[in-house]
């Protein structure tokens, strides 16, 4: 699945063997995975979805082998799946884990709709909320690896748009209300926590063992407590703009 890049990538693929589709956002609903599911045919029910800068561990490609009959009775609608996450360039193995619903079954599962279309920061991509199931879903404890070969100002270049997002959602209460209801009861207790900058690097340095990965699990903590004392920065400059209009 592509979205108008202009690297190669498509070409790569395609020498591969595999069929490539283009995705042009036409600005509304759906996007760009709801889109993927409700039109993209594929072979088998089951879908993984993994950006490019992913990979099954072998791990995960081995317990899938061993689930096949569990997958193909329909038990589950879908699988939440922990990321190795690669920072600095080095794997971390402790501190925060990203914990994604990536492996969903056609039909079984569904983005949410949320009025954000004239959000910035996220265009084409659905927000940070984890797609509805119709059934019951399970952990996997095999892994997804992310390692982003970018240099880490595009880290930070995409973080500063899903703040923009961020503080959007969080100024305006209608659409504020409807994002919340779609994220999980952790996600949502976090969005009450003061001082959340501070209290996320606590959490995610010392409480989680992030300090146990060295200067990159400092830089992954900080980076991240950062993001979230953007998106405060950002909401309380939306708030006075708000005062004054």
């Amino acid at each position: 699945m592509d979205s108008n890049s202009t690297d190669n990538t498509v070409g790569i693929v395609r020498e591969l063997g595999f069929a490539v589709e283009n995705f042009d956002w036409d600005g509304r609903y759906p996007k760009k995975k709801q889109w993927q599911l409700d039109n993209l045919v594929t072979k088998y029910k089951w879908i993984l979805f993994i950006d490019a800068d992913e990979t099954p561990t072998n791990e995960l490609v081995s317990e899938l082998w061993k689930r096949c009959d569990e997958l193909e009775s329909g038990r589950f609608s879908a699988y939440d799946i922990e990321l190795d996450y690669v920072f600095a360039g080095k794997q971390l193995q402790y501190g925060h884990r990203v914990v994604k619903r990536a492996l969903v079954q056609r039909g079984e599962v569904s983005f949410p709709v949320i009025n954000d279309l004239n959000a910035p920061g996220m265009g084409e991509l659905e927000g940070h909320y984890q797609p509805v199931s119709k059934g019951d879903v399970a952990a996997l404890k095999g892994r997804i690896r992310h390692d982003d070969k970018d240099p880490v100002h595009t880290w930070f270049e995409r973080h500063n748009k899903y703040s923009e997002w961020e503080a959007y959602l969080r100024t305006h209460p209608s659409v504020k209300k409807d994002a919340a209801a779609r994220r999980s009861v952790q996600g949502r207790l976090f969005d009450k926590v003061p001082l959340k900058p501070l209290v996320f690097f606590l959490y995610a340095y010392l409480i989680r063992g992030g300090f146990r990965d060295g200067r990159a699990g400092f830089d992954y903590a900080f980076a991240l407590s950062s993001y979230y004392w953007q998106i405060g920065m950002k909401v309380r400059e939306l708030e006075r703009q708000n005062a004054v209009n």
